[in-house]
C-alpha cells in the first residue's frame, strides 16, 4: 500500500498531466477563454476534493462546490472515458 504522501504526489502528477493535455488542445484549437478558465477551475476543485478525501478532512468553510448545472448528456468521449475507468 502506498503512503498518503505518495498518493498525494500521484494525484498532483495526474492533474498536472491533464492540465498539459488541455493546454495542448488550447494551443492547437481555438477555444473560448472563459471555457478554459472554467474547466481549469473545476479541475482544481475536483483535485481539492480528492486531496481532502485522502486526508479525511471536511471541506474548509467558504470553499464551496461550484453550483450544479442542469443534467446534460455528456459528450461521447467523456462517456467512453468514464466507462473505461469503471471497467478498470
Amino acid at each position: 500500500m502506498i503512503s498518503k504522501a505518495e498518493a498525494k504526489e500521484l494525484i498532483n502528477d495526474l492533474f498536472e498531466e491533464e492540465a498539459l493535455v488541455i493546454g495542448g488542445l488550447v494551443a492547437v484549437h481555438e477555444m473560448d477563454d472563459d471555457l478554459v478558465w472554467r474547466l481549469v477551475k473545476n479541475l482544481d476543485v475536483i483535485r481539492g476534493k480528492v486531496l481532502r478525501r485522502l486526508e479525511d478532512k471536511a471541506p474548509v468553510d467558504g470553499e464551496a462546490s461550484p453550483p450544479r448545472r442542469p443534467n446534460l448528456k455528456p459528450h461521447p468521449a467523456i462517456e467512453d472515458f468514464l466507462l473505461s475507468l469503471r471497467r478498470a
